[in-house]
């Protein structure tokens, strides 16, 4: 069986503290963009060896750092099961803020549950997906999440789907990636003003007055070509445009759909 990984967007993104631990608090809501996914198959292997092959957009890391494998042994430490054949064919960019990887691991733990019956709950999965990255548990649940600690405390924020519904997505991906470890090297941790669910609830035409995110002013700095994006993203019509995660891929909301050419850039439109 086949399943899709989708990516998901940050709407605000407030880094609030540095953490003992080496992390940081954030405040950000994730909405998931089911139309831009991976694909994802899992294969039983009888001879115990796990293997992972790719297709699609290149993968850049080492064999052994990708998500999905990752999230393959995570099931296996907890769980009796075999060897696996995963395949995962990439669409979504990576380097991007957008949790392509994340959503790999997370549907790599569900193809597991399901494929050996161990009915794995969506809290069980979001658990297991908390080892492996701050956004993975995310992807264990179908609805729009305020995430808060690292990205793993979450509360439903289904009223958010019905703020969004019928917007119009633009995501433009440009040819440059942004290390999250610079990123957040940028940032200086503030509490807010006002809290993130506060700022949502607001018109979506004023969330450009209040809903932010702290890693722009940062990476922007150092890539100057994603401001401009986001200007252009304004100057075409955008009710709200903002980076995603660390980026570098941004993102506008607006009531039409967006016809900019973006040079060299991936870019993927959708109605929400």
């Amino acid at each position: 069986m086949i399943y899709t990984a989708p990516c998901k967007i940050n709407i605000g993104l407030n880094v609030i503290r540095r953490r003992p631990d080496g992390y940081h608090d954030i405040e950000t809501a994730m909405v998931a963009v089911p139309d831009l996914c991976d694909a994802v198959e899992v294969l039983e292997r009888p001879d115990g060896v796990v293997e992972l092959s790719c297709g699609g957009i290149a993968v850049d890391c080492p064999f052994d750092d990708n998500l999905a494998l990752r999230a393959y042994r995570a099931v296996a430490g907890e769980y009796s099961i075999g060897g696996a054949f995963i395949h995962l064919h990439k669409r979504v960019p990576f380097g991007a803020g957008l949790g392509g990887g994340s959503s790999d691991a997370m549907t790599v733990i569900r193809a597991i549950s399901d494929h050996y019956g161990l009915g794995l709950s969506a809290g069980k999965m979001a658990s297991i997906g908390a080892t492996i990255g701050s956004d993975t548990p995310f992807f264990a649940y179908d609805t729009p999440m305020i995430c808060s600690g690292r990205g793993e405390i979450m509360t439903p924020a289904p009223w958010l789907s019905d703020r969004l519904q019928g917007l119009h997505l633009t995501i433009v991906k440009p040819p440059v990636g942004v290390s999250t470890a610079r990123a957040y090297a940028g940032v200086t941790p503030a509490m807010p003003e006002c809290g993130l669910s506060e700022s949502l609830s607001l018109p979506v035409e004023r969330w450009r007055e209040c809903v932010v995110n702290d890693f722009e002013k940062s990476v922007f700095d150092l890539l100057p070509s994603l401001a401009r994006i986001k200007r252009t993203l304004y100057d075409e019509g955008a009710l709200y445009a903002s980076m995603s995660g660390s980026g570098s891929a941004l993102y506008a909301l607006s009531r039409e759909r967006l016809d900019t050419c973006f040079a060299d850039c991936f870019v993927h439109r959708t109605v929400l």
